[in-house]
């Protein structure tokens, strides 16, 4: 059973827990803005050449596509291409490591990475996660690694701590306790990390290492929501879920049912779940929750999954899990409309994962997890344990285009707000505040300031890799 099956069935028997104020109460939106957004609407465009749909001024290339050789490399792109992250090369280029989701145990999941230099033409592509499974979403450090995240449904699922570079083996993080682990993201000003379960029943967990920014020991906790939005932590007694599943060792903590992306932006956490289709902030100093697409409807939002947070305007970036198969916008100016869509025949039954920037905010990479691809996986992957398997095995784009470098609404230097509108499915209503996002912070996308200078340290050997997938 694939994670989709089993979601399915153990949504209804989820445990209850604390309850999240109504989407009334967090000032929440539920459906398409009025507006067209900041690079206007997708109706009447026709799909570029690579079967995308994408704004006035934006243009795709198709960078790798499972089992064929990425651009000159030699490396062949791992199936199921799923959460992804970007780091600076130190010499004008950048590392693209994105996971590999199969749910073959200790077999074929794993990451891989691109090397780009600083014209964007892929000049590497090899392996740098072998062995692991079920390799979901994940997230940057600062200090310039890569933390794939294993959603396995026996609950044994870790965190793994990846060189994009390749030079160093990854290394088990078990601190980080074991579920069916989705994404992480990192407060490098109050040095936590914050993560999220896969799960119907799933939680948000904050681990505090004792030595940040080393990651093989710390304090897990869950997070506990109350209907004022007042945020609370419990405490974990047995990450390695040893005598219980971790959470059930919670039980206080709030269901996030189906947690996913999550992503950290300048004093806030962005993050969302899939079963009831919502976007969530914590604002981490005041410890304050609020919710930003309140999910009862899937216009133009459904099948909420990877986000990122674009770190010069504020802008929220949400890939769909099924839905429209589009990539969907959260303005600061309160915003949500569709920015992408994959267009092409061939990816139903597919998502899209992995939405992440270039360092310097100027590209946007993302899959279908399951799109076209010249064979079925017993063609071209079964070797890694996929024969019989007649799905496809996935296709990773990149966008190009005037992203923008700051929010519309910004007035000063000040925050600026992020805000959705109240009201009926007709349009109508007023904005209201939601949680500050300032335009212009910086955000985990590139591995800026020391984790650059620990890719520069950890650099070379890998030009001329062609290990097959």
């Amino acid at each position: 059973m694939d994670r989709r099956g089993f979601f399915r069935i153990a949504l209804a028997s989820a445990g209850a827990a604390a309850s999240l104020p109504t989407a009334s109460m967090a000032g929440a939106t539920s459906r398409r803005q009025p507006a067209e957004g900041p690079y206007g609407s997708l109706d009447g465009r026709t799909p570029d050449e690579n079967g995308l749909l994408l704004p006035e001024g934006f243009t795709s290339r198709r960078i790798a596509v499972a089992g064929e050789p990425v651009a000159d490399t030699g490396y062949r792109w791992h199936v199921f291409p799923d959460g992804a992250a970007t780091f600076d090369d130190g010499d004008g280029g950048w590392f693209y490591v994105c996971n590999s989701e199969v749910f073959i145990p200790d077999h074929a999941g794993g990451a891989s990475t691109l090397h780009f230099d600083r014209d964007g033409e892929i000049v590497a592509g090899y392996r740098v996660l072998e062995g692991t499974t079920a390799n979901c979403a994940g997230g940057p450090t600062p200090w310039g690694t890569w933390l794939s995240c294993e959603e396995r449904l026996d609950a044994q699922g870790q965190v793994w701590e990846v060189d994009p570079t390749g030079d160093t083996p990854a290394q088990a993080r078990p601190a980080l306790g074991r579920w069916a682990h989705e994404a992480v993201a990192v407060d490098p000003d109050r040095k936590a990390l914050y993560l999220t379960e896969d799960n119907p029943g799933g939680k948000l967990y904050r681990f505090t290492p004792d030595a940040y920014p080393d990651l093989s020991a710390g304090r897990l906790e869950a997070a506990q929501v109350d209907l004022s939005g007042a945020v609370a932590w419990v405490t974990v007694t047995d990450p390695s879920a040893a005598t219980a599943p971790v959470r059930e060792q919670v039980a206080a903590a709030t269901t996030f049912p189906g947690n996913e992306g999550i992503w950290y932006h300048d004093g806030t956490i962005v993050f969302t779940s899939k079963g009831d289709n919502r976007v969530h902030a914590i604002d981490i100093e005041a410890q304050a929750y609020s919710m930003l697409w309140d999910g009862s409807s899937t216009d133009p939002l459904a099948g909420v999954d990877n986000i990122v947070v674009a770190a010069a305007s504020g802008d929220i970036y949400v890939a769909e899990d099924g839905g429209d198969m589009e990539v969907v916008l959260i303005t600061p100016e309160g915003d949500v409309v569709p920015f992408a869509r994959v267009a092409e025949p061939g990816h139903d039954g597919s998502e899209v994962t992995g939405p992440v920037f270039s360092p310097d905010g100027t590209r946007l990479y993302f899959s279908s997890q399951r799109g076209p691809t010249p064979g079925t996986l017993s063609d071209i992957a079964g070797d890694r344990g996929l024969t019989g398997d007649s799905r496809n095995g996935g296709v990773t784009w990149e966008v190009t285009g005037p992203f923008r470098t700051a929010a519309a609404s910004e007035g000063s230097s000040t925050a600026t707000t992020l805000a959705g509108a109240a009201g009926g499915s007709d349009g109508g209503g007023d904005l209201s505040p939601l949680v500050p996002l300032t335009a212009g912070a910086v955000v985990l996308v590139g591995a800026a300031g020391a984790g650059g200078q620990w890719l520069r340290n950890r650099r070379g050997g890998r030009d001329e890799e062609t290990e097959p997938a």
